[in-house]
């Protein structure tokens, strides 16, 4: 199974890059991170992780040529580099890879791997989708900014992330559990608090250049993580 893992995420690294959803060192740390999850991880995660890449490929080729038009596009023709892949993929790996040699109570793990999907996958969408708003605020503020800018959030946005993780939620709950639960809602919730946080260390922190967007990727990843697992420890 492992072989069959490695074989999908280089056939999906490759996809990707043609069709400029990355660039060269994306799609290489597109496989390096698919491998590393193929080794230590179940195939529910791996699975998991790759419906991510998917869903984010085509929330990043939505509307590609208006978002190329006002120049709000990652890269040249929207392709994410290997800082971006890292960042978002860090987090869910570091996990796997903790639970590995420390083994986890399963629902801790489940938890706390498909939380760090959630607030990915949110973020992904909000910012690909709601980019298209032509009326953001300022997360700290409310007033009025040009879209793109970080810290800036649309209803548009707001809304398609939260269907989007709670999308993410109910189906990640299931393929790793084989189950449906009302403790989906953990990721659901905290993956929405990893979304919101993103924007608001956007404003308070990357546009004063203390933080770079990568740092912010993964750095809300795992305090979303971490939160929904303290949550699921105290109940």
């Amino acid at each position: 199974m492992m072989t069959i893992e490695v074989i999908i995420t280089a056939i999906l690294a490759v996809e990707v890059y043609k069709l400029h959803c990355l660039s060269k060192s994306g799609a290489v740390a597109s496989l390096i991170i698919g491998v590393i999850l193929a080794i230590f991880g179940t195939v529910n995660a791996f699975f998991i992780l790759t419906l991510f890449v998917i869903v984010s490929f085509f929330a990043t080729m939505k509307d590609i040529d208006k978002k190329l038009a006002m120049g709000l596009q990652e890269g040249q023709f929207g392709e994410r580099g290997w800082k971006n892949v890292a960042a978002v993929g860090f987090p869910p790996v570091l996990i796997t890879v903790i639970d590995y040699f420390q083994p986890m109570d399963d629902t801790l793990y489940v938890i706390a791997f498909l939380t760090t999907i959630v607030v990915a996958g949110a973020d992904t969408i909000a910012s690909e989708i709601g980019i298209k708003d032509p009326n953001p605020i300022m997360i700290t503020t409310l007033k009025p900014v040009r879209p793109g800018v970080n810290g800036g959030v649309s209803k548009l946005g707001t809304m398609v992330s939260a269907v989007a993780a709670l999308g993410i939620a109910v189906v990640g709950w299931l393929v790793m559990t084989a189950s449906l639960s009302w403790l989906l809602i953990i990721p659901f919730v905290f993956g929405m608090f990893g979304n919101i946080l993103d924007s608001i260390f956007g404003a308070v922190l990357e546009n004063r250049g203390l933080i770079s967007k990568f740092t912010n990727n993964w750095s809300t990843e795992l305090i979303a993580a971490l939160a929904a697992s303290a949550v699921w420890m105290l109940i």
